[in-house]
């Protein structure tokens, strides 16, 4: 086993099973410093993999934004935490183990079975729970549909541009943004609003947003156009959608030499308390 390497070869046309994830998982890890954000996770494991783009960018058969991708490497997560190889802050980053990272790539089949016997065992002890209640499930609240998550995103697809954009101006406000307004007219290159972020009392820079009540996810054509916009007017920008934002869009975002764009999706929207604002 020692031998083995953390990444094998695989076919680039072919989507990864959960699996197959666990070693690139942990190899990113360990090139990484023994920690990552998610997004870094998902953008190492590709790096070294090196799947096609319609491997990266199908989306995953939900209501999740995730891309399919994303949705089976929080499974190589969730196995691996149980395993007792990495684990996760309140922040959303992993970190390996102390036996993490001294460990050699694992045996795939092996950590499967060892999740089995541990669900069996729970099973056991608690035999009036379904076996469906005692799968393991994702560890970054990959909630069933139905749920608070899904029940919000939904409200917010069907307010009217005007409402969602003061909704967004409510959560910028308890965001810390000030001097936060709508532009509210046409011919505005895709900028929604600005506002203005003030550090310490001190430093302060003027921040272009948009926003998008959208279903699908966001191409990188809207950054391009955004950042296009953004020329002249503000030394910063920010996209806030209910939906994702595609591989492509978040390099783009972060392109070395462009103007830097932050990306909310409607994960974090629904995390940053919206369900607490209101809309005028």
């Amino acid at each position: 086993m020692a031998n083995r390497p953390f990444v094998q070869s695989s076919k680039p046309d072919v989507m990864p099973t959960h699996d197959e994830l666990f070693n690139p998982t942990l190899a990113a890890l360990h090139r990484l410093g023994g920690s990552a954000s998610i997004p870094e996770l998902v953008e190492a494991v590709i790096t070294d993999l090196k799947p096609s783009r319609e491997v990266i960018e199908r989306p995953h058969p939900g209501r999740t934004p995730q891309t399919e991708l994303e949705y089976r490497l929080t499974w190589a997560r969730t196995y691996l935490k149980k395993y007792g190889l990495i684990e996760n802050s309140t922040r959303g980053v992993w970190s390996l183990t102390p036996r993490g990272l001294e460990t050699t790539p694992v045996g795939p089949r092996e950590v499967v079975r060892a999740i089995q016997a541990q669900v069996a065992a729970e099973r056991e002890a608690r035999p009036q729970e379904t076996q469906e209640e005692q799968q393991p499930e994702p560890e970054e609240a990959a909630e069933p549909s139905g749920t608070w998550r899904d029940i919000l995103l939904e409200r917010l697809l069907v307010l009217s541009p005007p409402s969602f954009e003061r909704l967004c101006m409510r959560l910028l406000r308890e965001s810390g943004f000030i001097q936060v307004e709508v532009v509210g007219r046409s011919g505005d290159g895709g900028i929604d609003g600005y506002g203005v972020v003030r550090l310490h009392g001190l430093l302060s820079f003027r921040v272009s947003f948009q926003c998008k009540r959208w279903r699908d996810n966001v191409g990188p054509s809207v950054i391009r156009d955004f950042r296009g916009a953004m020329m002249g007017r503000a030394g910063k920008g920010l996209i806030i959608t209910t939906s994702g934002f595609t591989r492509d869009v978040r390099l783009e975002a972060s392109r070395d030499g462009a103007t830097a764009i932050d990306l909310i999706d409607g994960q974090l929207l629904v995390d940053k308390g919206l369900w607490r604002c209101r809309a005028a």
